[in-house]
């Protein structure tokens, strides 16, 4: 893409987010990973909306990929999220991590050992959501263009004391208006939250870094569901502990 093309399709999803309309395809699509971040650093250029998360992803076969959650979508548990502002109300139980202190932007690599000791555990739930009307038609770039299709993160409380956990095998539990939809031992993409972390700051480090506070949220444990206006979801970590979203209408 030209730098030119990167600006209009950045423009048309900062109008979809500023006036709530939905697209139907940006003008120009990405054809890369590096671009697709380049678009979502544009939006956010365009918007002066500050950044409060990430979600990200480290498949063991693909380059990672980072989506830009807005400061003013992270919703702490229990929380209520109003219909219009998530109309697709995609939900996903992961594993979040929230930065103690900075890890600035620097030449090498930040060491596993580095990260883990810059972070606090907590359970949270993606809220899926999107500018375009039909996300999951979309490419997967141009679904990453649109910050990876998020519309919210519900954090729960936070543990400073996580090593002694399982990662890999943490017993998950998602419910739906009460009811039990996944209970599964793992289920993480990677069986690895941590790397994915890792991998995020990583790439970050290339850029602006990573800021005290912010959080990165690292992988779906329980599939992507989509649910209806009016639904209470909770999902469940043994030994991490609890977040709840209720959809208002």
């Amino acid at each position: 893409m030209t730098e030119q093309e990167i600006a209009s399709a950045a423009a048309a999803l900062a109008e979809a987010e500023r006036s709530g309309t939905q697209l139907e395809a940006l003008p120009v699509a990405p054809a890369s990973v590096t671009e697709a971040h380049a678009i979502q650093d544009r939006v956010v250029a365009l918007t002066g909306t500050p950044v409060g998360a990430f979600k990200a992803t480290a498949p063991l076969d693909k380059e990672p990929t980072r989506g830009l959650i807005y400061a003013h979508m992270i919703r702490q548990s229990p929380a209520r999220l109003p219909t219009a502002e998530v109309p697709h109300l995609g939900v996903e139980g992961e594993v979040a991590f929230r930065f103690t202190r900075d890890l600035p932007a620097r030449g090498t690599p930040y060491t596993r050992e580095e990260v883990a000791e810059a972070l606090v555990a907590l359970p949270a739930i993606e809220v899926v959501s999107s500018r375009y009307r039909e996300p999951r038609a979309k490419p997967p770039l141009e679904q990453l263009a649109d910050r990876n299709i998020n519309g919210a993160l519900v954090p729960g409380a936070e543990i400073a004391d996580w090593s002694h956990l399982e990662m890999q095998s943490l017993r998950v539990t998602l419910f739906v208006n009460d009811e039990p939809v996944v209970d599964r031992e793992g289920g993480h993409p990677t069986g690895d939250p941590l790397g994915v972390a890792v991998a995020l700051v990583n790439m970050m480090r290339e850029g602006t870094g990573v800021k005290a506070g912010q959080l990165v949220t690292t992988g779906s444990w329980t599939g992507l569901r989509f649910l209806n206006p009016g639904d209470r979801c909770a999902v469940e970590f043994a030994g991490l502990g609890r977040a709840e979203v209720v959809f208002d209408f």
